[in-house]
C-alpha cells in the first residue's frame, strides 16, 4: 500500500499505482523465494549426506555452492522428450499447474509485520484451497502419461492428499479458535503473548509436521515416487525443464509448508521473548530462522526414516491423526469457550 500511495503521488491513476506496486511486490519475493530454493535443495543433500557419513556436493562453487544451480542449467538445455502415445497437452500443462500452484501459495505468506503480497481476511482459507489443488498437477500428469507406472503414481497421490488434508484441515481449525481470526497476519499477532506451540495446541504441531509431509510426497511418505515399486512415480516420463519445474514445485510446497509450521505455531516473525536484545533482530530474521529450522527437520525426516508401507500411510491417516485432531478440536473449543483465550 505504501508503494501504491507514492506512485499515485507521481500522478499514477490508483489502478495502475495498484498493478505496478504488485507485481514489484511479487518480485520482490518470488525472485528471493527462487534463489533461496537452490540453497534448500543444496541443504537437503548436504543433511542427507551428512546422516549417511558422506561429503554430498561439494565440486561447483565453492563448498558446493553452485551445485544446484549447474543442476538446472544442465536441465535447461537437455531436450524436452514427449512419449507418442501421451496426450501432448496435458503432458506439458501439468508441470506448469504444480510450479503455478507452489508459487501462488506464498501470496499471503506474512514474512514480517506488513511484508506480505496479499494480506486478506482469508489467507488460511486461500492456502487451504490452492494446497489442494496441487494435486491436480500429478493427476494430470499420470494420466497424460499413457502409462501404468505414472497413473498408479497418481492414484496414490489423490488417495494420500485426501487422507491427510483432512487432519491438516482440523489442525487449522485448532489455531482458527484460538487465534480468532482467518487472517494470517493476525494469526502471527495472536501470539505475542506465547506460541500456540508451547499451549494447549501443542499436539496439533506434530501431526500437522507429520502430515505437510504427507501432503508434500516427502519421505518417510513417498509413496508417490517410490523408485522400487514405480520407477519414480507420475514423472517418469519427463525429461529436462518439465522434470524440473515438478522439482521445483515440491520444493517450494515443502518451504511453504515450513513457513505455515512458523505462522500457526511458533510466531511468525515474532521472538522467542519481547526483551532485548531479541526485539533488536528484525522480525523477517526471525522468521527466516524458524523455517530453516523446519527445513532442518523436514531433511532429518528424509534421511532418518524408513519409508512406509502405503497401508501404514493410510492406517496413520485415518485411524490416528483422524480421530486425534478431530478430539482436539472440541477441546480447544471448550477451552475457548471456557477461558475465552482467543484473540
Amino acid at each position: 500500500m505504501f508503494l501504491t500511495h507514492y506512485l499515485q503521488s507521481l500522478g499514477l491513476s490508483f489502478g495502475a499505482a495498484w498493478t505496478v506496486s504488485q507485481v514489484v511486490s511479487i518480485l520482490l519475493i518470488q525472485l528471493p523465494l527462487l534463489v533461496s530454493i537452490a540453497f534448500f535443495i543444496l541443504a537437503d543433500r548436504k543433511i542427507w549426506a551428512a546422516v549417511a557419513l558422506r561429503r554430498g556436493p561439494n565440486v561447483v562453487g565453492p563448498f558446493g555452492l553452485l551445485q544446484t544451480i549447474a543442476d538446472a542449467f544442465k536441465f535447461m538445455f537437455k531436450e524436452i522428450i514427449i512419449p507418442s502415445g501421451a496426450n501432448k497437452v496435458i503432458f506439458i500443462i501439468a508441470p506448469l499447474v504444480t510450479a503455478t500452484l507452489a508459487f501462488a501459495g506464498w501470496a499471503v505468506v506474512p514474512f514480517a509485520d506488513g511484508w506480505v503480497i496479499a494480506d486478506i481476511n482469508v489467507g488460511i482459507l486461500y492456502l487451504f484451497a490452492i494446497s489442494s489443488l496441487g494435486i491436480y498437477g500429478i493427476i494430470m500428469a499420470g494420466w497424460a502419461s499413457n502409462s501404468k507406472y505414472p497413473f498408479l503414481s497418481a492414484l496414490r497421490a489423490a488417495a494420500q492428499m485426501v487422507s491427510y488434508e483432512v487432519s491438516i484441515g482440523f489442525v487449522i481449525i485448532t489455531v482458527l479458535l484460538f487465534a480468532g481470526s482467518l487472517n494470517l497476519s493476525a494469526i502471527v499477532r495472536a501470539q505475542e503473548h506465547g506460541w500456540f506451540a508451547f499451549s494447549i495446541l501443542f499436539p496439533m504441531l506434530p501431526i500437522f509436521f507429520v502430515s505437510a509431509l504427507a501432503e508434500t510426497n516427502r519421505p518417510p511418505f513417498d509413496l508417490v515416487e517410490a523408485e522400487s515399486e514405480l520407477v519414480a512415480g507420475f514423472f517418469v516420463e519427463y525429461s529436462s525443464t518439465p522434470f524440473l519445474l515438478f522439482f521445483l514445485g515440491e520444493y517450494v510446497s515443502v518451504v511453504l509448508m515450513c513457513a505455515m509450521c512458523t505462522i500457526l505455531f511458533f510466531g511468525g516473525w515474532l521472538p522467542p521473548l519481547s526483551i532485548w536484545p531479541f526485539t533488536v533482530v528484525p522480525g523477517i530474521l526471525w522468521f527466516l530462522a524458524k523455517v530453516i529450522f523446519f527445513f532442518f527437520l523436514f531433511a532429518m525426516a528424509k534421511a532418518m526414516v524408513p519409508r512406509y508401507r502405503y497401508d501404514q500411510l493410510m492406517r496413520l491417516g485415518w485411524k490416528v491423526f483422524l480421530p486425534t485432531s478431530l478430539l482436539w478440536v472440541v477441546v480447544t473449543a471448550g477451552w475457548v469457550l471456557v477461558f475465552h483465550h482467543h484473540a
